[in-house]
């Protein structure tokens, strides 16, 4: 139940966990379940019974004060009309160590990105953009590797022999006797 916590808060401090799967299908229910009760606590609005009941009841789980201020005011709002669902999860592959399956839980609509704050920095100082997809990159690595040949290029004769001609060769197969 504590690691289940643990795991709760991390995942609503910083939207976004990497784990094993099982862990992770056993938290999404978890989290879930104390957002639908911070919505119903911030939908109550006015009634101040409301609001506090809600954060007494997730305050049961998450214990830290910052993560409670972030999911009443940031948090629930952001899913107010979303009926459920708040929570992805994207399978990463398998650990090398014990070849566990890692998935990454995600809340919908923060789609992490590890280099927002570079990508933001480089739009700032106004440089080139970089090709966002492999292929993209795998494109400008061939044009560096080939110097950018023009169409007009005479294409080089192969050296290989045609199909169904062998070569001779005129050093014997196997050298020695017997």
């Amino acid at each position: 139940m504590s690691m289940l916590r643990n795991q709760a808060t991390d995942l609503l401090r910083y939207e976004h966990l990497t784990t094993t799967v099982p862990k992770a299908k056993e938290l999404r229910p978890f989290v879930e379940r104390l957002i639908t009760i911070a919505k119903r606590g911030v939908a109550g609005g006015d009634a101040k019974s409301h609001t506090l009941n809600a954060r007494r009841l997730v305050m049961r789980d998450v214990q830290d004060r910052e993560v409670l201020t972030k999911l009443f005011d940031t948090l629930a709002p952001r899913f107010a009309s979303r009926a459920g669902g708040y929570t992805r999860l994207l399978r990463v592959g398998f650990r090398r160590g014990d070849s566990a399956e890692v998935a990454q839980v995600e809340l919908v609509g923060s789609e992490f990105n590890p280099r927002a704050k570079a990508e933001a920095a480089a739009a700032a100082e106004g440089s080139k953009p970089k090709a966002k997809g492999v292929g993209g990159r795998l494109r400008a690595a061939a044009e560096r590797l080939r110097g950018k040949k023009d169409d007009d290029e005479v294409k080089k004769v192969s050296t290989k022999p045609s199909k169904g001609v062998t070569r001779k060769t005129t050093t014997p197969r196997k050298a020695g006797g017997s």
